[in-house]
């Protein structure tokens, strides 16, 4: 556990963990001597020795004192170290995960992070400052006074290092068991999270099928399980607790029996045994102690492993500077394969060159591989065999901020934060300047809804642009995507049919990247399909043609299959004949 709190810390603040750990032991030794200087004075008492037992007494005080001031000093340096945790941890955590490749954000990973940073941040820094210090000091202070008890008699000593095994053994049977709970309580719980989120998402849907009122199965069934790890888990922590109280009253009644025997035999003088006894109890004290904490320990420790799992996670490699990049604006699938699951690869061998300011429009049945090529093309992961270029140069021997100047991204699921509206289109250039953002707005359509807006440019439009419709959430995305001016856009069409006016300015929006920039499209639109330079057409992991549009029409292949269904599909319309009577044509 200690080599996973330095790592939670990092090498800077290496040497304050060491210290702090240092000053804890400290004090569960002073302790220890303390509660051992019992023994001569209670024998002074005891037999009415006053000016030996005032001189123990005048030691005691000293070794309380010390006792006391190392405790104040490691309680202060304890609470710095979880300071440090607090203040930095969040940094680190999103600095980290920034890093990992995309492929690692899955539903439960991301529950279970909302969750790490949530409560697990304060579970460790509270490690620090409150449950460090008795786990220590329940190893630390039984330790001297064990070693004190051979001083003054080996047979009692004995008869309580025996007695460690079983101790042992308890604390380890009452951690194993929280800490099952606890893991059991901890899926239930990222479960029962990642479904309330759902609810409250699909709150349109299942209102329209009027299942809102009714309550929602998944989030009951989830939240049912949940109940019941949480009574699993007191159950294993109660019967954790009791093992490891029982240990320590054995232990007790172990060193009373003993000392009883001894005295009774005449080998152990009474008074002494009388002292021993009281120093078993400090001695058995600090363990009960270690025991209450046992669970929560335990569970912070899940907490620990679990933040270590993510810090350790690999992130995509990257050089430290990027090398040259002779070809602004191109872009190259090189004989590329990847799969996201083992075995099962949605690219094999692709070969693909995208000249600079040309646009490559990408059509192909769902889960062809389209997206799957972007997400590449901006290394949101590293391809399996082959090479991926970007401006000429290995997107892996590029940096994340080189690279990334390089494109400007638009996605179908258009997500805009919680800010104001300038902040969200500034999200693509924040240094630009006025006039840069009025007219990337205006050719975006985003001047008009400005307009429209009660307070304008400063308008907030809510967690994930909720606010605005749909397509207005796309014309923002793609007005971002014009402040940046980058040499390639990575574009994805909505699927969704666009009403005239958000039509009429995604078409400008798309003319005016197309004079600046190399534009790749996932193109749904047939009039950005035939608009096209060059169209690419995916299927069965590879490219299965390739051309312009009356080129692949000739062809009579996919693309001809793929333009009849989409024509035939945008002519179906209904026609008014008689009243009462419709016909389709």
């Amino acid at each position: 556990m200690i080599s996973d709190l330095l790592l939670i810390l990092g090498p800077q603040h290496r040497r304050r963990m060491v210290t702090y750990l240092a000053w804890v032991a400290g004090f569960g030794v002073l302790q220890g001597v303390a509660m051992v200087l019992l023994v001569p004075f209670l024998e002074a008492l005891l037999v009415g020795d006053t000016a030996a037992a005032w001189t123990w007494t005048g030691v005691l005080l000293v070794a309380v004192a010390a006792a006391c001031v190392a405790y104040h000093v490691q309680a202060m340096r304890g609470f710095g170290v979880a300071l440090v945790v607090l203040e930095t941890m969040h940094e680190r955590l999103g600095d980290h995960v920034a890093s990992l490749p995309l492929g690692w954000f899955s539903t439960e990973r991301v529950g279970r992070l909302s969750r790490l940073v949530t409560g697990g941040t304060m579970m460790v820094a509270g490690l620090f400052a409150h449950l460090l210090t008795p786990l220590i000091v329940a190893i630390a202070t039984p330790a001297t006074i064990a070693l004190a008890m051979l001083l003054f008699d080996w047979r009692l000593a004995v008869a309580t290092l025996l007695c460690v095994p079983l101790l042992w053994a308890a604390f380890r049977f009452a951690a194993r068991w929280v800490g099952r709970g606890d893991e059991l309580d901890d899926a239930a719980a990222v479960v029962a999270g990642d479904r309330v989120v759902e609810f409250a998402r699909a709150q349109r849907v299942l209102r329209a099928f009027g299942r809102a009122a009714g309550g929602y199965a998944p989030l009951e069934d989830a939240i049912e399980g949940q109940r019941r790890a949480g009574r699993r888990s007191l159950w294993l922590a109660t019967a954790g607790i009791v093992a490891g109280s029982f240990a320590v009253q054995v232990t007790f009644s172990v060193l009373i029996l003993t000392g009883t025997y001894l005295a009774l035999g005449g080998t152990l003088d009474p008074v002494r045994m009388i002292a021993l006894v009281a120093l078993g109890a400090r001695f058995t004290g600090p363990l009960a102690e270690a025991g209450d904490y046992a669970g929560v320990v335990r569970i912070a420790r899940n907490d620990l492993r679990r933040l270590v799992a993510v810090l350790s996670e690999e992130p995509l490699p990257e050089p430290a500077r990027s090398v040259a990049r002779p070809e602004p604006g191109a872009i190259e699938l090189d004989r590329v394969t990847f799969a996201y699951e083992p075995g099962s690869p949605v690219l094999r061998e692709v070969s693909l060159r995208v000249e600079p300011r040309t646009t490559v429009a990408l059509v192909g049945a769902s889960g062809s591989g389209k997206t799957t090529v972007t997400r590449l093309i901006a290394r949101f992961a590293d391809v399996d065999a082959g090479t991926v270029r970007v401006g000429g140069a290995d997107v892996r021997d590029q940096t994340t901020e080189d690279l990334m100047a390089q494109l400007a991204l638009v996605f179908q699921d258009v997500y805009l934060f919680d800010g104001t509206l300038e902040d969200n289109v500034r999200l693509g250039r924040p240094e630009a300047s006025p006039a840069e953002l009025a007219e990337a707005a205006r050719l975006a359509g985003v001047t008009e809804i400005v307009q429209r807006l009660p307070e304008g440019w400063a308008t907030r439009v809510g967690e994930g642009g909720t606010s605005l419709s749909g397509g207005e959430r796309q014309r923002v995305s793609i007005a971002r995507a014009l402040l940046k001016d980058a040499d390639i856009v990575l574009l994805d069409e909505a699927t969704a049919a666009l009403d005239p006016e958000n039509e009429r300015f995604f078409t400008e929006s798309m003319r005016a990247l197309t004079r600046r920039a190399t534009v790749l499209v996932i193109a749904h639109r047939l009039p950005t399909v035939v608009g096209a330079d060059r169209i690419v057409v995916l299927g069965d992991g590879g490219i299965a043609e390739q051309g312009t549009h009356s080129e692949l029409l000739e062809l009579g292949g996919r693309y001809a299959d793929f333009w009849e269904s989409r024509r035939r599909a945008r002519g179906w319309r209904l026609v008014s004949t008689t009243p009462g009577t419709e016909e389709s044509s």
